[in-house]
């Protein structure tokens, strides 16, 4: 078995033709785990070839619009989809509070729409998709598990969102944490530690502090490269990927600031700056697969 841990949208509120909004797609085996859906999610699922239908379950970190934009989209096509059998149902988890609020109304506007299509293809006109929330734990809290892979919910700070939190995925290959949005803070590094990927969201401060005074705001409640760079070295953890990167680079020198940047913190394990798409495969070896253990082997990147 392998895992692979793939970057669905590197992009923020700001679109560009290049990058999608927000999400991580993690696969281990035949089990299909999204997190997050920021715009363009489906194309890009069917891209790295996988698909709404599938899902076993989606995993939301927060209600910012740019991480739920495509929300709806992949629940409608993954309900097109259930009406050709080919999609089993899916579980939708979330935080309590606005972010499960959203997915309650979400939607509410497309209901004639699958009213009228349901009285012709006679399904009941309700997408196969289970909502469970969960309160945001103080600390790191189990939410889902199958067989021999469970997801972890942790608190984040984002403020002055309300309930955001990251996700840590244990399979049988090894350890993926993801942080959302958010600043380098101790509670990322609560459910971080032991990982064998990092996928951590990225601002260049310095670039941002360029901007009006008005501008700034931003900078209160995302991740400041160098300081992350200290919390990987501070962790060990030995590949990061970065993504959510503001300002979004456009030219492979931009990208290579970003990494300058986490090098100044400290860090010393791989860096990828990563685009829609980029991949890494974690393999477990001979040894731990027989324990049914996690990797601790080396570490294969594709982009």
């Amino acid at each position: 078995m392998t895992t692979t841990i793939t970057i669905t949208g590197t992009g923020t509120p700001l679109a560009t033709a290049d990058r999608a909004g927000a999400g991580v797609l993690v696969r281990s085996g035949d089990t299909h785990l999204q997190f997050d859906a920021g715009r363009n999610t489906v194309a890009r699922l069917l891209a790295a070839g996988s698909s709404p239908a599938d899902l076993n379950a989606l995993f939301l970190t927060h209600y910012h619009s740019d991480h739920l934009v495509g929300l709806q989209d992949l629940v409608l096509s993954h309900w097109t989809m259930d009406v050709y059998d080919v999609a089993d149902r899916m579980e939708l988890i979330a935080p309590n509070g606005p972010t499960t609020a959203f997915c309650e109304r979400m939607l509410d506007l497309w209901q004639d729409d699958l009213e009228v299509r349901a009285l012709h293809n006679y399904r009941a006109p309700e997408p196969k998709v289970d909502l469970r929330g969960f309160d945001t734990p103080d600390e790191p809290q189990e939410v889902w598990a199958s067989d021999d892979i469970r997801v972890i919910a942790a608190p984040v700070r984002h403020e002055p969102i309300v309930g955001a939190v990251g996700y840590r995925v244990e399979t049988p290959d090894g350890v993926v944490a993801i942080s959302g949005d958010t600043v380098v803070c101790d509670e990322v590094a609560a459910f971080a530690a032991g990982a064998d990927v990092m996928v951590y969201e990225a601002m260049r401060m310095d670039e941002i502090a360029k901007r009006p005074p008005d501008k700034q705001y931003i900078m209160a409640y995302h991740a400041d490269t160098r300081l992350i760079g200290r919390q990987m070295a501070d962790l060990d953890i030995p590949r990061l990927m970065l993504t959510h990167l503001i300002p979004a680079p456009s030219t492979e020198a931009e990208k290579q600031i970003f990494a300058d940047e986490v090098r100044q913190g400290g860090y010393e394990g791989e860096i990828m700056v990563c685009d829609d798409l980029d991949t890494v495969t974690l393999t477990a070896t001979a040894s731990d697969a027989a324990a049914g253990g996690p990797a601790d082997g080396p570490l294969r990147g594709t982009a």
